[in-house]
């Protein structure tokens, strides 16, 4: 079954301003990151429950060599990513995004 990958927009918002973080540290940091982002929903994508489950219905994907991690949903239509979050954030500030 093929499932739709949408991104919360908040969740793109998270996106934007690592990638912005990262474009202002280290030429290229900012392309590599987006490559791993890439990779990790290709992943998602290809096997949803792989990721380790947070609670009921969101699973967690970390991101090898960043302290970020994409939280997401999956139902029988979709597969939502909910945040793309920094570990030293606030846990679970994302919390209520559908």
């Amino acid at each position: 079954m093929s499932r739709s990958l949408r991104f919360h927009p908040e969740a793109e918002t998270d996106l934007g301003d690592a990638v912005d973080h990262y474009a202002l540290q280290c030429p290229d940091l900012d392309q590599r990151f987006i490559a791993e982002i890439e990779l990790a929903l290709a992943q998602i994508v290809a096997f949803p429950e792989a990721s380790s489950p947070v609670n009921a219905r969101t699973r967690r994907k970390i991101l090898p060599g960043y302290p970020y991690s994409l939280m997401d949903a999956v139902t029988e239509a979709e597969i939502r990513v909910l945040a793309v979050a920094h570990h030293a954030r606030s846990p679970f500030y994302w919390h209520g995004r559908e």
